[in-house]
This record gives structure tokens, C-alpha cells and sequence, in this order.
């Protein structure tokens, strides 16, 4: 099921969804394959992209994705990072003109794998309130950081993949989380349309800090051209920055793995857990107990995701996967 992709570029998106299937990120896992294949279908995204590097500066390069679905442009973008960081201490690669990131937490999950610190951003369409504006303004911006800790959020509460899920589910979005196409909170997500930012604004300011860094900084702006009179900028891409940094350029590097798996780690779980929390945990760390759990039992699949996917795998004339379980 490549939807035209070569094999290295269909198991490169492949590893993504299941990277955030088996961390409960379901908005970014198996519920995304129907989606991706659609965009491809419809030449959103480019089967066969002529991805491009430019760089003026050894520490620094611009990766123009050629509208590439984001799971292909950006692992190469991580590599592109993790072997400049290596001669040079620490590399920037930004990304312009991709077609849907997913979890940023992976790419710089990939480059912490190597022993580097990685951190990523994404700009993308706005698709999220911004405080004091009517209706939809910037958008869910995501950021990650992995030390190799991994802290994965975005700048709004839900992404809008939540809302979507909420409505097939029929379950209520939490407060404050999300509004309807006028700007107002909602809990319905029948009315819902678009996430609330994070903090007011502080997501608001954050998002569009991301967009500077993201997108003007690599020449594609977003945000300016979604909101003007050009019907292109209401084309669907998104940008992204991947920054990877080499311990050994300050110091020690096995010290410093040890100072984040003593100190930061091992105080934090040894400080006493307020009244009524069921643990004191560092970022990703549930998510990695979960994925830990998923590959041992399997990834939970929403009944409609999974005729989604045997529609689709018949389609593709591709031999699905027999269920351990009931789907869903």
C-alpha cells in the first residue's frame, strides 16, 4: 500500500505511523494511512519528489522537499542533521515545502538516537484560534526535544486530528480545548472546528514565533500568504527546522548521559507526588511504557479506521494483517 511511493519512502512513512501508534498518538498513526493515501491520489503530495539540499554554511542547510510527504522529507532531513552535527558540533536543517509532518517526536527521536540532542518545529496551515482574532489563525505548531527525555507538544491543547476522532467517537472535547468556526469554546465536537492555542497567548505568540523560524526564515512563508488574496496560499504544505547538537562540543558526552539519567530523571521521581497523582513522570515517559505495551500486544484500531484500511488494502490488492483482537 505505497500509493506510489518507492519501498524506502513507504517504510520511511510506515515507521512514523507506527512510531505514534505505539506511544497512543492515534491521531498520527494507523488513522493517518487513509488520509496519506489520499493526498497522494490527489497529488497534494509528491510520489516521487526531486528533494533538493542547499547549503552555504557547513552547519546549516535548506532541504526543499518538493512536496514530499513530511515522514520522507524530514527523515532525511534528521540524517542530513545528525552527519553535519557529527564534524561540525551542531547542524540546522530546515525543511520548506512538505506535505504533512507527523510526529515531530520521532525525527528528533531519531537524532537523539545517535547520541545527539535533537529538536524540531513545524509550521503548517492555520488551523488554530489566535487570541482576539475571529476564527482560524495560526497554527498547531508542534515542537519536540529529545536529551534523549522526549518532550512532544504542540501549541495548541489537541491537535486537530483529536477533534476528528472525537466526532467519529462521540466523545466530548475536554475545556477549553477547542471552538467552533466563530472563535467559541466548545466541548462538542459536532460544533467543534478548530483547536483553542495553549495558554492563551502564549500558544498564540508561540505559533507564529514557529512560522518566523520555520517558514520565512527558509523563504516559503505560511502564514502571510494563507491570509492573502492569492488562492495558492491556501495550498496545503508545511515547513519545519530540525536542529541537531553534539555533547562533545561541550564537554564530556558521557557525563552528560549521565547527568540527564541521574540528576534530571532520578530527582524528578524522587520528589512526592501531590495529593491524587498517580505519579511523578518525565516527558515521554508513559509513552514509552506504552509503546513498550503496544509491542508486546499490538496497536488498538477504531473499528472505522480498520475498514478504512481493509478497503483501501483491497484496493491496493495488498494482504492485511490479521487482527490479535476485536478491531478497536
Amino acid at each position: 500500500m505505497t500509493g506510489g511511493l518507492t519501498p524506502e519512502d513507504a517504510r520511511a512513512t510506515a515507521d512514523v505511523f507506527v512510531w505514534a501508534a505505539q506511544r497512543g498518538v492515534d491521531s498520527h498513526g494507523t488513522a493517518r494511512v487513509p488520509a496519506y493515501l489520499e493526498l497522494l491520489a490527489k497529488g497534494v503530495a509528491n510520489a516521487r519528489p526531486r528533494i533538493t539540499v542547499e547549503s552555504t554554511t557547513p552547519a546549516a542547510a535548506v532541504l526543499d522537499a518538493d512536496r514530499a510527504p513530511g515522514p520522507v522529507a524530514l527523515t532525511r532531513a534528521a540524517r542530513e542533521a545528525v552527519d553535519r552535527a557529527r564534524t561540525y558540533g551542531i547542524a540546522t536543517v530546515g525543511v520548506r515545502r512538505t506535505v504533512h509532518t507527523g510526529a515531530i517526536g520521532y525525527y528528533v527521536s531519531r537524532i537523539a538516537e545517535q547520541g545527539l540532542i535533537g529538536l524540531g518545529f513545524v509550521s503548517g496551515m492555520p488551523n488554530m484560534g489566535y487570541t482576539g482574532v475571529k476564527g482560524a489563525a495560526v497554527a498547531t505548531s508542534p515542537l519536540a526535544v529529545a536529551v534523549p527525555l522526549l518532550l512532544d507538544m504542540a501549541t495548541a491543547p489537541i491537535a486537530l486530528g483529536r477533534i476528528r476522532q472525537a466526532k467519529a467517537n462521540g466523545t466530548p472535547l475536554p475545556e477549553g480545548a477547542a471552538a467552533t468556526a466563530d472563535g467559541t469554546p466548545t466541548t462538542d465536537p459536532d460544533q467543534a472546528v478548530m483547536p483553542l492555542p495553549l495558554g492563551g497567548v502564549k500558544g498564540s505568540g508561540m505559533s507564529l514565533a514557529f512560522e518566523l523560524l520555520t517558514s520565512v526564515l527558509v523563504g516559503a512563508p505560511i502564514f502571510s500568504s494563507f491570509h492573502s488574496d492569492d488562492p495558492r496560499g491556501r495550498e496545503h504544505r508545511q515547513n519545519a527546522l530540525l536542529i541537531a547538537v553534539d555533547p562533545a562540543a561541550f564537554g564530556d558526552p558521557g557525563a552528560f548521559t549521565e547527568a540527564v539519567d541521574t540528576p534530571p530523571r532520578g530527582t524528578l521521581k524522587g520528589l512526592p507526588a501531590a495529593d491524587g497523582a498517580t505519579g511523578v513522570f518525565y516527558p515521554g515517559e508513559r509513552s514509552a511504557a506504552l509503546s513498550a505495551e503496544r509491542g508486546r500486544t499490538g496497536v488498538p484500531v477504531a473499528p472505522k479506521v480498520w475498514r478504512e484500511l481493509l478497503a483501501r488494502a483491497e484496493e491496493f490488492g495488498v494482504e492485511p494483517p490479521r487482527p490479535l483482537g476485536g478491531a478497536g
